[in-house]
């Protein structure tokens, strides 16, 4: 197993990599960020939120990323890594950025998760109506890096009135399980803050074709 994960530190955060043979006890696979911030629109504050896959044809590892501000990072960038040590970014970084005119995203796009399904990368994401009022939303890309396509029913996910989250859903996990997507998210409802689920049967999300 390789786990991307987030270490933050000093006000700032970086990406690590670590290797399990049983997803149980883990190593870290060098004392050093292995992604760090060094571009302008990662505001030398923080990367974090990685989403790794790993590409057969390619013998690469892709991974998609979210930069910027500490609190919640305000886009997300791509890169590739042969051992998912050394990871060279895309150069047309960030790949996916927040669009003014939807309101439950024209303040952040950030923390996605990235998955194949057929010919298409699609993401779920965050869209962040302002620093406090987050959806989850969904988008597609041929080739993870452009032309992403947002789904036509954005968001997808959205804060149920009076409810546990009631203020905010957000941080996406998916899962198809070969009949169904299971999608786990966070709702928040003023300082409290728990884990739900949502079923979508069957593998069509429903882009239009």
């Amino acid at each position: 197993y390789h786990m991307g994960y987030p270490g933050q530190g000093k006000g700032r955060s970086w990406i690590g990599d670590a290797t399990s043979p049983d997803g149980v006890t883990w190593k870290r696979m060098s004392d050093k960020p292995v992604l760090s911030f060094d571009q302008p629109w990662e505001k030398n504050i923080a990367v974090m939120c990685p989403s790794v896959l790993w590409n057969a044809q390619e013998k690469l590892f892709r991974m998609w990323y979210s930069g910027g501000e500490q609190n919640e990072p305000n886009a997300i960038g791509a890169a590739t890594s042969a051992d998912g040590l050394a990871w060279k970014k895309h150069g047309g970084n960030p790949v996916f950025t927040a669009d003014p005119k939807n309101p439950w995203e024209k303040h952040k796009v950030t923390a996605c998760q990235v998955e194949r399904l057929g010919d298409w990368h699609v993401m779920f994401y965050i869209g962040f109506e302002n620093e406090a009022t987050a959806r989850i939303c969904l988008a597609r890309s041929r080739d993870g890096v452009a032309d992403w396509q947002r789904h036509p029913s954005n968001p997808i996910i959205f804060p149920g009135k009076d409810t546990w989250d009631h203020d905010a859903c957000y941080k996406p996990y998916a899962l198809f399980d070969g009949t169904r997507w299971l999608l786990w998210y966070n709702g928040r409802r003023s300082r409290l803050e728990q884990i739900g689920v949502t079923l979508h049967e069957g593998a069509d999300l429903g882009f239009d074709q």
